[in-house]
């Protein structure tokens, strides 16, 4: 972000950046950031050094503990991708969620030297990056199953799967329908699911997109099945699916589901 010819891997929203940099102290607090990462397949340098990594290394050789740890930052959640249900383009590759302290506090890491060092890796892996500045919601407190009485536990090779759901709902609607229609399907979702093992960890409004494409988004859900067989059979129950044709479609403009393999899931607690 601090390259004077703005990064390749997205546009930044200086609206929303002159937002996270000018919030009132008495204003501001915690905002999470949900990146969502496309790696190049071999990094590209702009100062023309040869390449030996991914882009996939190259984002690794960036990732900002030291500046993230000097700012009171971390990171509550990483995983890659397994499997991309929804949404054609871009194949993400890797989802992240780095909380911040305060929205000013992101804003400053970018002017530290540390972070500019490291950031050269970011601009030469990444090929396409979204990342938005989200809000915890309340989540749905629906009982969880044990998951060594579902009907998919996790296993040595199936272990716990989270989706993600980045979602933009359809504004061209009445203004009642969406979100009725929305809440018709999570309730008939849930219903299916929560057998199933299906866990919360954390829906997020959003509340900015700091850096994409143009594209505006409202939430970001984080729901951890116990395993990709467990989510499947959610996918493929018929119920579910007469929800989605009923109710889903109506209420939603744009989507990415991807389903990843946390390494950190610390959603939870991070709320």
């Amino acid at each position: 972000m601090n390259d004077s010819a703005g990064p390749r891997y997205g546009r930044i929203d200086r609206d929303y950046g002159l937002r996270l940099a000018t919030t009132a102290p008495e204003d501001d607090g915690p905002v999470w950031m949900v990146n969502l990462m496309k790696y190049r397949e071999r990094a590209d340098y702009r100062d023309g050094r040869p390449s030996v990594v991914s882009g996939r290394e190259a984002d690794d050789l960036y990732t900002p503990l030291e500046s993230l740890a000097a700012i009171g930052g971390e990171i509550v959640f990483a995983g890659d991708v397994e499997r991309q249900f929804l949404g054609d383009s871009p194949t993400w590759d890797r989802v992240a969620v780095v909380k911040y302290p305060t929205r000013r506090s992101f804003v400053e890491m970018q002017s530290r030297p540390d972070f500019q060092a490291k950031h050269v890796h970011k601009e030469a892996g990444m090929e396409e990056t979204i990342v938005m500045g989200c809000q915890p919601m309340d989540r749905p407190g629906p009982t969880e199953a044990d998951w060594t009485s579902v009907p998919h536990p996790p296993t040595g090779d199936d272990g716990p799967v989270t989706v993600v759901h980045v979602i933009r709902f359809d504004d061209t609607s009445a203004a009642d329908v969406s979100p009725e229609d929305m809440r018709s399907y999570q309730q008939a979702a849930g219903a299916v699911a929560v057998p199933h093992g299906v866990r919360i960890d954390g829906w997020f409004a959003v509340e900015g997109t700091i850096i994409g494409d143009g594209r505006t988004w409202h939430q970001v859900r984080f729901n951890t099945f116990p395993s990709m067989a467990a989510f499947m059979a959610v996918v493929a129950d018929p119920d579910r699916l007469e929800a989605d044709e009923t109710h889903r479609t109506a209420a939603i403009a744009d989507t990415y589901t991807v389903g990843t393999r946390p390494t950190v899931n610390r959603l939870r607690e991070s709320q």
